[in-house]
């Protein structure tokens, strides 16, 4: 049966397991709260966002201090520019203590962990939580990456999404390998488990083998959710194949609905209910008592917080390419298009979001300042019915919400804007389920293993 389009919204927290929020002035913020070293912290703000409904809070992750700038990790330690994250596996333990409805995910990249490693940290997740684990899955980003893990250089784009496509083979594999009802627990008999349904996987490829079965059985979800954020061609197919949430970056409205009508076509393409996908992107909300309270605190935002090196800095990470060889005002020319892999998409959507050349320091922006996505700034109010046009424009299934200082920004959020999205009809006013699948409107996936697989 297709899935019906929801008619509210789903909203997620954007969370990082460090010292800094997306945004890379968040530290400097006065009201931020530097406890990102103590396991009460992450505690404090799962419940707040469990107060106010939330769908999912996920931790994005990098496997390296931002070190391409330069050829140096000197400016992100300096700057602040995310040079703090912790393990999100042990994170992730304390919030699924601290919690009891909110989705928990991570960012695990299919480049430097191995498909069964993945599939058991998660399966592990989902027992846990009560079924509540998502898997944010990238395919990295840099050189600093590698080299922290044995290697020289990354891989290619197209080869990091080649890998990508054999490594969700082997995870979605061996979360199938143990059937539902598996288990017995017959101490009478002295029968754990049903060995004709606990499979092995067998699976022998490109870049994979992995025998089976998996040591966790059947995760409570079927399967943990599954995220991505790639927006390049390579990457959309890829989400059009494996992703239930798709989390984007796009500037503006007209933008994010010319992204989100393609992403939804390909969906269709690759044989998937277009509206059994949510996507949602990335998007800042800048709250305030009063119209200019917000825009007083958007004003600080954008003029105070954020050092231009950090954002070189972060722009560096992400794409790979040395930045301290152009000044902040050059402007990015196809040719330097050409040398970095995976930004073509992003500049173009830039231009046609700025309507004129793209610069350095534009590009900088986007990836330090608010300049990612959207920003909603006003009262309550105000900030709900710019989310409503978004929603109701068909631009997006609700939104990524990112912290411009932490944990206030999300307490701004649930306190001003949640309730005026409830009294709208636009969100929930209390969990309906228990599992994250429940809170998306996500049907638990059937096993292939079954028929497919040898039994142990």
């Amino acid at each position: 049966m297709a899935a019906k389009r929801d008619d509210r919204m789903s909203l997620v927290a954007f969370m990082q397991a460090g010292s800094t929020s997306v945004y890379s002035g968040s530290w400097r913020h006065p009201n931020t709260e530097h406890g990102y070293l103590d396991a009460s912290y992450y505690a404090k703000v799962g419940r707040q966002l469990e107060e106010g409904c939330f769908d999912l809070m996920f931790f994005d992750d990098r496997l390296a201090m931002p070190g391409i700038y330069g050829g140096s990790v000197a400016e992100a330690v300096r700057t602040g520019a995310r040079p703090v994250k912790l393990d999100l596996s042990v994170v992730l333990g304390v919030l699924a203590q601290a919690t009891s409805k909110i989705g928990l995910g991570a960012t695990y990249s299919t480049t430097y962990y191995a498909p069964f490693h993945v599939a058991r940290t998660f399966a592990t997740l989902d027992h846990l939580s009560g079924g509540r684990a998502a898997w944010n899955v990238v395919t990295s980003v840099n050189d600093s990456e590698a080299q922290n893990f044995g290697l020289e250089a990354h891989l290619g784009h197209e080869e990091r999404y080649d890998r990508a496509d054999e490594f969700l083979d082997v995870v979605a594999g061996l979360w199938d390998t143990w059937e539902h009802g598996a288990l017995q627990h017959d101490r009478v008999a002295g029968y754990f488990a049903d060995p004709a349904k606990v499979h092995e996987l067998g699976h022998t490829g490109r870049w994979f083998s992995a025998r089976g079965p998996l040591t966790v059985p059947r995760p409570p979800q079927g399967r943990p959710v599954v995220m991505q954020a790639g927006s390049s061609g390579r990457g959309r197919e890829f989400a059009s194949r494996w992703a239930e949430l798709i989390f984007t970056g796009d500037p503006g409205l007209e933008v994010a609905r010319g992204h989100y009508a393609d992403q939804k076509a390909r969906i269709d393409a690759a044989g998937r209910d277009p509206r059994s996908v949510k996507i949602c992107p990335m998007a800042y909300a800048v709250v305030g008592e009063s119209e200019q309270h917000a825009k007083e605190r958007e004003a600080m935002l954008l003029d105070d917080l954020v050092d231009p090196m950090a954002s070189l800095t972060l722009l560096s990470e992400l794409t790979n390419y040395d930045f301290a060889r152009h000044g902040l005002d050059d402007q990015v020319t196809d040719e330097v298009i050409a040398s970095i892999s995976g930004i073509r998409g992003l500049v173009e959507n830039m231009r046609a979001h700025l309507g004129r050349p793209v610069t350095v320091r534009d590009l900088a922006g986007h990836r330090a300042t608010l300049l990612q996505g959207p920003r909603f700034v006003g009262t309550g109010p105000q900030v709900a019915e710019q989310m409503a046009e978004w929603f109701h424009g068909e631009a997006c299934d609700g939104f990524v919400l990112a912290a411009t200082h932490m944990p206030g920004a999300f307490e701004d959020v649930v306190r001003m804007v949640v309730p005026h999205l409830q009294r709208a009809g636009l969100f929930r006013t209390a969990y309906e389920g228990n599992t994250l699948r429940e809170h998306l409107g996500l049907a638990v996936p059937a096993s292939t293993r079954a028929a497919a697989g040898s039994s142990v």
